[in-house]
């Protein structure tokens, strides 16, 4: 074990050495090793980042190492500093791209400032919720009287005649044919439940297209007949985007809606015993006139009422929505889980004061709503059994939606007091005691003891921040291109920027935003129609990205101390993204010293699985200010690829997945950085390195 650091208030200091392990020796392989532990079940090792959805969410352990080894001396021991205690008060980290708080989770574990940054107010809410303390009582406490003011009547609005509770109700989106008026049901498929793994639990329940009937069978069945003399094969009447309706009419879904929206029948249930025996059974006429119930009282619901309130505008993850005719934040909610959704949320808003306990349940809340809504799946027995929203980072309209209990039982799956254990509990928990993944006896352990409780206090200006004689983190939403921060007054800036082609996460988050505008959980919490703002960096026009980005660190150039370091991790399947940022990094006076390449996110993320070079590392870019001497460490292209195949190759022997998308960006990366550093046109040279890089996958990988 590495002894501590010093507290730099004794009067050693921790300052960032002229020449670092995180440029020299970074210990890619050890990180890659435990990062992919990590990557399986962030929600497990890293709770206190995962109390609500944000995108691209980075390791917890990658974020440590960097931050580690950039206090680290070249030539010394960064994987032992990784894993021992380690103080670093005194210290200030900036992340201006702050997104679920997992820069500053790992700096104030490490005993260090942090300062969080991003531009909407949706990350800033999932940041104080991953720092903040509360208090278990308080928290619990609130929880109560939160049920005892509205679960009675959401359970009313989910139970049978019998008084049985509703897990699940299962719907189908309709369309009526343009050539004859029948209605056709969006079924691509009959079997609308089956196990996770089919072939050892083959039992499966099917639904007649026709009539609704449902009957239980075998997932791989051929043909079956219904109760009603019906003949159903596995498939329905929709092949990707053309419906075809009883009378052999086929049309194209968006022809069908005709500008309206679909719509929607339940035809099935999922019930649970007071035994927790579940059991699928079809609607009833009981079943329906609840749920018109439920429409006469949502109506009926006061102004006060929190609901969600919003349109849609256009952008590269709304326009699928939008062509469905979801139109309005609302719409993806139908009447019962408005209803539930809108008591639940008001009892939130009216607890008394504004304590981080209200605030963690205004954020619990707008987790539990990814699970609640009409773009939600069911994923099948033996898993989690709503598939949420986000799955494919895209407002994808789901034409068999399920709708779930909001409040939930201890069978549900995402529900509010589902997700109070697995998520806020499992987050205090872990604030209280953090555990961290080392290497040990040849095998990645969870320890703890290495890190320091998240007990700090939160401010939203610097003046309060740099006053506070406690532990402190500044958390904000704000531009990071303009910040209140004095020049030098930051120590090491880390940080995961927006790609820039990729998920838009503003236009994501409305849907969040559209409920938590009229919850106000936090002071300065914007009332806006949208959380989407002038400065935002994601922009799939390579020169917005580039100017939007360059602004921002030219910002973390004038507030770094002399000797400062940036370090942030990137990976970009375009080209023009890598030249852009290189070039705004050139501009804003900052000079590439090194490329590490290392573990990122889950390799089988849906976003990764479907690009055509799917990529499993980060690249993190280390870069100093020139104002301070600094210069890029290669004296030619020939040396810069050197290093490049170097720190692959390591990889790759250690056993770490490197794949062509991986030895494509790092050499980009690489080749691009030396040649900014001597003036080069890099528009000029995207067709050499690719072929580079090229030569290196095939030299590599074979």
């Amino acid at each position: 074990m590495a002894e501590p650091l010093m507290d730099p208030k004794s009067g050693s200091g921790v300052a960032i050495p002229v020449s670092t392990a995180l440029e020299t020796e970074f210990p890619a392989v050890m990180l890659s090793e435990v990062g992919t532990k990590e990557s399986w079940r962030k929600e497990v090792h890293r709770p206190a980042t995962s109390t609500h959805k944000w995108w691209a969410k980075r390791l917890g352990t990658v974020f440590r190492g960097i931050i580690t080894s950039a206090i680290t001396a070249a030539g010394e021991d960064a994987e032992a500093v990784y894993s021992a205690p380690t103080d670093l008060s005194g210290l200030v980290v900036l992340d201006p791209f702050a997104g679920s708080g997992v820069t500053g989770v790992e700096t104030a574990k490490l005993g260090a400032s942090a300062v969080c940054f991003d531009i909407n107010p949706v990350a800033t809410l999932v940041q104080r919720q991953a720092l903040q303390q509360w208090d278990a009582q308080a928290l619990s406490a609130a929880f109560e009287r939160v049920e005892r003011e509205c679960r009675r009547e959401v359970d009313r609005v989910h139970r049978t005649e019998d008084g049985r509770t509703v897990l699940y109700y299962f719907w189908v989106a309709t369309v009526p044919c343009p050539d004859c008026g029948d209605t056709i049901r969006l079924f691509s498929s009959t079997v609308f439940s089956k196990n996770a793994y089919p072939k050892r639990v083959p039992e499966a329940q099917i639904v007649c297209p026709q009539c609704l009937d449902i009957q239980e069978g075998r997932y791989d069945f051929d043909t079956a007949q219904c109760a009603n003399g019906h003949t159903v094969t596995q498939k329905g009447p929709v092949v990707r985007s053309t419906a075809t309706c009883r009378n052999g009419h086929a049309t194209k879904v968006m022809t069908a809606l005709n500008g309206d929206l679909p719509d929607y029948e339940m035809y099935a249930k999922m019930v649970v015993d007071a035994k927790g025996r579940k059991t699928y059974e079809p609607i009833t006429d009981w079943d329906r006139a609840l749920y018109a119930e439920c429409e006469e009282l949502l109506a009926e619901l006061p102004s006060s009422a929190v609901l969600p309130s919003g349109k849609l505008a256009s952008g590269n993850n709304t326009d699928q929505a939008i062509k469905w005719n979801f139109n309005e934040w609302h719409h993806f909610f139908n009447a019962r889980q408005m209803y539930s959704l809108s008591l639940i949320a008001t009892a939130i808003r009216d607890l008394p004061g504004r304590t981080p306990e209200r605030e963690a349940l205004c954020a619990l809340f707008s987790g539990t709503l990814e699970f609640n809504n009409r773009f939600t799946s069911f994923k099948g027995e033996g898993t989690g059994a709503v598939r949420h929203m986000f799955s494919h980072h895209i407002l994808k309209p789901e034409r068999t939606p399920l709708e779930a209990h909001p409040w939930g039982t201890p069978y549900s799956s995402g529900s509010f007091s589902t997700l109070l254990k697995s998520r806020l509990q499992r987050a205090h928990e872990y604030k209280t005691l953090p555990s961290d993944l080392v290497p040990e006896n040849g095998e990645v352990q969870r320890v703890t003891g290495l890190s320091a409780p998240l007990a700090i206090c939160l401010y939203q200006d610097w003046s309060s921040f740099a006053d506070s004689e406690e532990p402190a983190a500044y958390v904000a939403t704000r531009n990071s291109a303009d910040t209140d921060l004095p020049d030098g007054s930051v120590d090491l800036v880390v940080t995961d920027p927006p790609y820039m082609d990729n998920v838009h996460y503003a236009e994501l988050a409305d849907f969040f935003h559209a409920w938590l505008r009229a919850m106000d959980p936090f002071d300065g919490y914007p009332s806006d129609d949208t959380t989407r703002r002038k400065g935002e960096v994601q922009n799939a026009d390579p020169m917005e990205f580039g100017k939007a980005i360059e602004a921002v660190w030219s910002e973390c150039a004038r507030v770094l101390k002399k000797g400062g370091l940036l370090a942030f991790t990137f990976h970009q399947a375009r080209i023009a993204g890598w030249v852009r940022v290189i070039e705004s990094l050139e501009r804003a006076g900052f000079c590439v010293t090194a490329v590490q390449p290392v573990k990122g996110e889950m390799t089988t993320s849906v976003v990764k699985s479907g690009a055509r070079e799917p990529s499993n590392l980060d690249s993190i870019v280390v870069c100093r200010r020139k104002v301070d001497g600094a210069a890029n460490p290669h004296d030619s292209v020939e040396a810069a690829l050197t290093t490049a195949k170097r720190e692959l190759a390591l990889l790759h022997k250690a056993g770490v997945g490197v794949g062509p998308g991986d030895v494509r960006s790092v050499v980009r990366g690489s080749l691009l950085a030396y040649l900014a550093s001597v003036g080069a046109d890099l528009d000029e040279t995207v067709d050499d390195i690719d072929r580079y890089a090229t030569e290196i996958i095939q030299e590599l990988l074979g």
